[in-house]
Order: C-alpha cells, then sequence, then structure tokens
C-alpha cells in the first residue's frame, strides 16, 4: 500500500489541508494513520461524502437567516451579520462610520449624535448594504445571474452622489476604464463577455467548494465590472454562495485588509495567501454560530 500525505491529499481534490486532517481525526478517511504528527493517507483514498445530517445541520444557519429576518429580531446571528457585515465592508473601502454608528443605524434608523462631519454617502451605503444582506438571504438558493449582480449593484449605490453622475452607471456595468490598487482591470467594451464567461464556467460547477466561490470572487475583482463598488458587491456575493452551498460563510475585517488584498494580487500564484485569509474570517463566523449555538459542518 502506497500512501501520501496531507497536502498532497488536499491537492488532489482540491480542498483545504485542514479539511483533510480534520478528515482522518474523525476517521472519515478510512486507512490513514499518524507517524509522530504527520498523517499517511491511502494513495486510493477517496474525499467522503458529506452525510445528510452533515449539510442539514448547514441550512440551518440559512434557516436561522430567513426567520430571524421575517421576525426583525435582534441580538441574533441575522443582526450580527447585518452589522459586521456591513462595517467592515464599508471600512476595507474606505468608509468612516465606527461600528457603533452602523448599529445605530442598523437598530434606530437614525444617525445619532456626533460631534464629527458624517459623509451622506457613507449612511446611504450604509442603508443600502443593509438591504442588499437581506436580498442575498432571501435569493441565497437562487442561481448566480448577471442580472442579479447587476442588481445588487443598483441596490447598494441607488441615491449615492454617483447616481446623479450622468457617466456612472448605476446597475449597470462600467463605461470608463478604471484600476483597482495601480492595477489595470478589464476595459469597458470587454466586461460583458468576460462576465458572461466567468458566469458560465463557475455555474457548471455541481458543487461549488470554498476554494471555488473565493476563486470566482477573484476573478469578478480582476475584471472589476463597475465603475465603483465592486469590492462590496463582490463579498456579498461571495456571503450569498456559501450560503447557496453549505459552505460556512466568513466577513472579512479591517484587520484581515492588507492579507486580503495581498491575497487577491497574488491567487493566481500562491492561492494560500487568500485562502489562509478567508479560513481566518470563517473560523471567527464559526465561533459566532457556535455562540448562538447554530449547528455546522465542521469541515
Amino acid at each position: 500500500m502506497s500512501y501520501i500525505s496531507v497536502g498532497e491529499f488536499a491537492k488532489k481534490w482540491n480542498i483545504p489541508e485542514r479539511t483533510v486532517r480534520y478528515n482522518c481525526a474523525s476517521g472519515k478517511i478510512s486507512g490513514c494513520f499518524l507517524t509522530g504528527k504527520t498523517w499517511n493517507i491511502p494513495e486510493d483514498a477517496v474525499l467522503p461524502l458529506k452525510s445528510k445530517t452533515e449539510i442539514s445541520h448547514f441550512n440551518k444557519l440559512l434557516k436561522t437567516l430567513k426567520e430571524q429576518k421575517a421576525m426583525k429580531l435582534k441580538g441574533g446571528i441575522y443582526h450580527r451579520t447585518q452589522i459586521d457585515l456591513t462595517y467592515s465592508s464599508n471600512r476595507i473601502e474606505g468608509g468612516k462610520l465606527t461600528q457603533d454608528q452602523t448599529r445605530y443605524i442598523f437598530e434606530t434608523n437614525t444617525i445619532g449624535v456626533s460631534t464629527a462631519s458624517i459623509n451622506v454617502d457613507d449612511i446611504i451605503e450604509t442603508t443600502n448594504h443593509f438591504r442588499c444582506i437581506d436580498s442575498i438571504i432571501d435569493n441565497a438558493d437562487l442561481k448566480l445571474t448577471e442580472s442579479y449582480i447587476k442588481e445588487l449593484h443598483f441596490m447598494l449605490k441607488s441615491g449615492t452622489s454617483d447616481s446623479r453622475k450622468d457617466w456612472f452607471k448605476v446597475g449597470d456595468y462600467k463605461k470608463l476604464p478604471n484600476e483597482v490598487g495601480g492595477n489595470e482591470t478589464c476595459l469597458p467594451k470587454d466586461v460583458s463577455v468576460k462576465m458572461k464567461e466567468l458566469l458560465s464556467n463557475y455555474n457548471s460547477l455541481k458543487q461549488k467548494s470554498i476554494i471555488d466561490i473565493i476563486d470566482f470572487h477573484q476573478k469578478f475583482e480582476l475584471i472589476h465590472p463597475f465603475q465603483d463598488g465592486n469590492g462590496r458587491v463582490g463579498r456579498l456575493v461571495m456571503f450569498k454562495e456559501c450560503l447557496a452551498n453549505n459552505v460556512v460563510p466568513f466577513i472579512i475585517d479591517e484587520e484581515l485588509k492588507l492579507f486580503y488584498y495581498r491575497g487577491l494580487k497574488e491567487w493566481d500564484n500562491i492561492k494560500e495567501y487568500l485562502l489562509d485569509t478567508c479560513l481566518t474570517a470563517q473560523d471567527n463566523f464559526k465561533m459566532l454560530l457556535n455562540y448562538f449555538e447554530i449547528e455546522f459542518d465542521h469541515n
């Protein structure tokens, strides 16, 4: 019998190494054994199938989000997701509202008292982002399409100062070339074709893994299809697709910002940079699920 390492098995099946170690430790991969701290895995071992119980566990999160949204429940996972995802995504893009201000807007629909001036666009985009999160919860199970991605952009940017600019197409692809982080992006004339190709390849996958979802996100950001708002729309799509594919979702916060940008830039060369950043964010979200006693797949 020939044996392979955790890294080799992970590469063979296109899954994170931590998932392989978990499967070995929990006996889900038959015939593997430890030598010191190293797992030896039979060369012909196959990827364990998820049981119906495991899948139903994580569907409980989406069910809970929908239930708490309908109830307008405060203090639960829906409430926390709205605040954390909105605050973190806005801060990454330069938003100035604090987490407390973001929470206050969500909870009271007012901005509260502030000694500092507040950008009106920050407030509008924050309230718009709350609506976007409601939308991805309601539409989590629907196929990802160009029209839905454009709808998210329209929802996010409506009513902002950008929406009053003739050349800024809210809810439509960019009309002027742009760049991100000093790097060139897809030219406006090529965006539609590139987006159709990206979505076609992505939707051809029957079951998307976290790697597939991150890969889509990186390619989406490289195309940079909108004049502005690409990062926030892209992260909303990532969260939606995690919910749709029984993958524990994650929120990239400000502490992970630089690692996240490095990972996006280096994805084609070293996937571990962005993958490890997202897995760290996923671990943080798992702690929230544990606190709220929501079961999920531990893989």
